[in-house]
């Protein structure tokens, strides 16, 4: 390594390297159906060395949990975060049915491999701050806010696990209409008052 190079281009070729490793992670797991991919065919695939692997992720679990949380940030959140203000809770649930419909072999591998609980915890801590915002702006200063970020968990996590059952052993193809609906039937029987506006 050239240790001489300027702090910003390390950082570029660093940020490079990181996210042509988890874009190769996801279109190899993808391609094969399976989780079971090695580290050199991840690094062959990013053009990078097996070395660089260890060096930004340590382990093929680590580098596969950041991958899927990474391919979250990249395709889920932007859309939910950009129409937040919007959108209805169908449109918000919708959008992460869809996304992983479109994304189910990845994920599917993930969830059932080593990684698939450190994944399931990782993409419940992302779509939390939604279901909080969502809460927030369904009760207001009708409920504490210790309790909007007990009902945002509880929803997070339960519909985590729903989310899981449903990629792992859901029929071929997905239907994300039909899943968002099922969602929303379970969130309005928990809260009947929130109607069509809960996330």
């Amino acid at each position: 390594m050239d240790l001489n190079l300027p702090e910003p281009a390390r950082d570029r070729r660093v940020r490079r390297s990181r996210a042509a490793l988890m874009q190769a992670a996801v279109a190899l797991v993808t391609e094969r159906d399976t989780a079971a991919v090695s580290l050199s065919d991840i690094a062959e695939a990013a053009d990078v060395s097996r070395r660089v692997v260890y060096q930004h992720f340590g382990d093929r679990d680590t580098l596969l949990l950041e991958a899927g949380l990474d391919l979250a940030r990249r395709k889920l959140l932007p859309g939910l975060a950009d129409g937040f203000q919007q959108m209805t809770a169908r449109e918000q649930t919708l959008a992460v049915c869809r996304h992983f419909a479109d994304h189910r072999t990845f994920y599917r591998a993930l969830l059932t491999a080593s990684c698939a609980f450190a994944l399931d915890r990782g993409l419940i801590s992302l779509l939390l701050p939604v279901n909080r915002q969502s809460m927030q702006r369904f009760y207001g200063d009708r409920l504490a806010p210790e309790a909007i970020d007990d009902l945002a968990a509880f929803l997070s996590g339960g519909g985590a696990s729903l989310v899981t059952t449903w990629v792992v052993e859901g029929a071929e193809p997905l239907d994300p209409e039909a899943f968002t609906d099922r969602l929303l039937r379970v969130t309005s029987a928990l809260m009947p008052d929130v109607g069509d506006d809960h996330p």
